[in-house]
């Protein structure tokens, strides 16, 4: 092993003892009866941590391309970490989908649960659940004192999370699935029954003090500025963003998927308007899964069928990999699907999760795509791919990184060839791939407009000249993005709260466009091979994702 492969495995788990959390959601075991330490002292322990390390990779000097792109990932990383803290992002890391009370939910999710030793972690975290949340909102107390305070939006729909955890018995549903184990431990059962209350409570205290202390003095502004989003945007794609650029852009996105989509309908209705087809696709009875199960069957079965069709043809698929999962995710939160990467021993299989939450009706215009989205050949692949490439990149590469510009940028684009292959066998699946792209550049417009105060383009026939504000965002997401109220109102939320990460994926996706132009020019154009240079790259920065392809094509 390398100087700096050496580094970056020790590394590895250096930085999992001192921040658990990020351990269990990586797969690295050992970790997951304790929490990491949230608070200002806690954060200033893994700057300390992460400056020491950073010292150390630059006195290694690597003389292979391998070795240097491990240095180069290893350096990059720790630099976007230490400015982050210096930035005092845990003083405000409070959204509705991607902060502290969603993460300490869905880690249960996570969690091994076969043996007793694995549920005495279990029982350990959910005894700790109220110190973790306390270190958590000391870090948030500090930036309350300093006027460092997310918008109402935001603490509102945190809130509402967590009286629901208490109220809906999230935590005690986690400790009686130990019940259906053959498992047998009175003792163990009653700290998990135990644990489950205490931090449903602390849940339902923490959303108290949100609601006392906090709500009273955030803004009512939901966006938090050009400078601020120039920032965050950058540390999702890791690459500079040219915002005016990138906004027209996305205008003129929405136009031409708009037009796509009156080109499709006729397909699906030849006697039916665009408003038409697009009402019965999504409240048709007869285009919707009939219940939930029927669902998740149909969303499995697409997994293994497309992995036995292009497994060796399109894309390299290692034995490790084959498994997957697909699960209802009953945690909470926002409604979007998501992915959970496999265990580094890949003992826990990756998994794609759909938050069905109270909905009866479930149409498939738009699951079809979603599902080669988040599993195969999408973050399924591409996360596997890095894990299972140990001979081509470091251990922290493969375990600790990821860019959602070419992660996410990635998935999109897996929706895209699934569509060249013919995988979307009806018109409606086809126009539910136009959908996801038209839902993606509505982000664009969304997010940069609101939070760095673009007005609507005068040309455009939607409130044109207006400024953003809740209701045109919801507005625009219901009319061009066709999304249902209640996913509407979770997706708008989720872009006050995050900014810049939902423009990731249409970002990421144009950038992968772009490339694979790029490479077809070339003589030596074979499209297996090049989706595999893409995957050995792993989900780095736009920046880093471009130099290496143009280095081999």
């Amino acid at each position: 092993m390398s100087a700096i492969f050496d580094l970056c495995d020790r590394a590895t788990d250096e930085l999992a003892a001192t921040d658990p959390i990020m351990a269990t959601m990586a797969g690295i075991a050992g970790h997951d009866d304790r929490w990491t330490d949230l608070s200002p002292s806690g954060v200033a322990d893994r700057r300390a941590t992460w400056v020491a390390l950073r010292a150390e990779a630059e006195a290694i000097d690597p003389d292979t391309p391998v070795d240097q792109l491990a240095k180069a990932v290893f350096v990059t990383e720790l630099d976007r970490w230490i400015a982050d803290a210096d930035a005092g992002l845990h003083r405000r890391d409070l959204n509705s989908i991607a902060s502290p009370t969603q993460d300490f939910r869905m880690l249960f999710d996570l969690m091994a649960s076969e043996t007793v030793e694995d549920w005495a972690a279990i029982a350990s975290r959910l005894e700790r659940v109220e110190d973790a949340l306390a270190g958590y909102q000391t870090s948030l107390s500090d930036g309350l004192a300093d006027g460092d305070v997310v918008a109402q939006r935001q603490v509102r729909e945190v809130i509402t999370q967590c009286r629901d955890t208490r109220d809906k018995n999230t935590f005690a549903a986690v400790a009686a699935r130990f019940d259906s184990t053959d498992l047998r431990d009175d003792d163990l059962r009653a700290r998990l029954a135990s644990g489950a209350a205490h931090a449903e409570a602390a849940y339902g205290a923490f959303a108290d003090w949100l609601e006392s202390e906090y709500l009273p003095v955030a803004p009512a502004e939901d966006g938090v500025g050009r400078d601020r989003y120039l920032a965050s945007a950058q540390r999702w794609l890791g690459c500079d963003l040219d915002l005016e650029a990138t906004y027209a852009w996305g205008w003129s996105e929405i136009d031409r998927l708009w037009n796509r989509i009156g080109e499709l309908a006729p397909q699906v209705d030849p006697e039916a308007t665009v408003d038409e087809v697009m009402h019965r696709l999504m409240n048709d009875p007869s285009m919707a899964a009939p219940d939930v199960d029927s669902f998740i069957a149909d969303m499995t079965e697409r997994q293994h069928i497309a992995l036995e069709k292009l497994s060796g043809v399109h894309f390299d698929v290692p034995d490790e990999i084959r498994a997957i999962d697909v699960k209802v995710d009953e945690a909470g939160g926002s409604l979007a699907a998501h992915y959970t990467p496999p265990s580094e021993d890949f003992s826990r299989p990756g998994a794609v999760w759909y938050p069905i939450a109270d909905r009866e009706h479930l149409p498939m215009f738009t699951e079809v795509t979603t599902a080669y989205h988040e599993g195969f050949p999408g973050h399924h692949l591409q996360v596997g791919i890095q894990f299972c490439r140990a001979d081509e990149l470091s251990r922290f590469h493969r375990m600790m990184v990821w860019y959602p510009g070419s992660g996410e940028g990635w998935a999109l684009y897996a929706e895209h060839v699934m569509g060249e292959l013919g995988f979307l066998e009806k018109p409606e699946y086809e126009i539910g791939l136009v959908v996801s792209k038209l839902f993606r550049s509505c982000r664009i417009v969304i997010d940069i407009g609101t939070h760095c105060g673009f007005a609507i383009p005068d040309d455009q026939p939607f409130h044109p000249g207006e400024s953003w504000d809740y209701d045109r965002a919801l507005k625009l997401l219901l009319t061009r993005g066709f999304l249902t109220e209640q996913e509407a109102k979770s997706e708008v939320v989720r872009y006050f709260g995050w900014p810049g990460q939902a423009i990731s994926y249409k970002i990421g996706e144009q950038a992968l466009l772009d490339l694979r132009e790029e490479a077809m020019a070339t003589d030596r154009w074979d499209p297996k091979a090049w989706h595999d240079d893409v995957l050995a790259v792993g989900a780095v920065g736009l920046d880093l994702l471009r130099s290496q392809l143009r280095e081999k094509w």
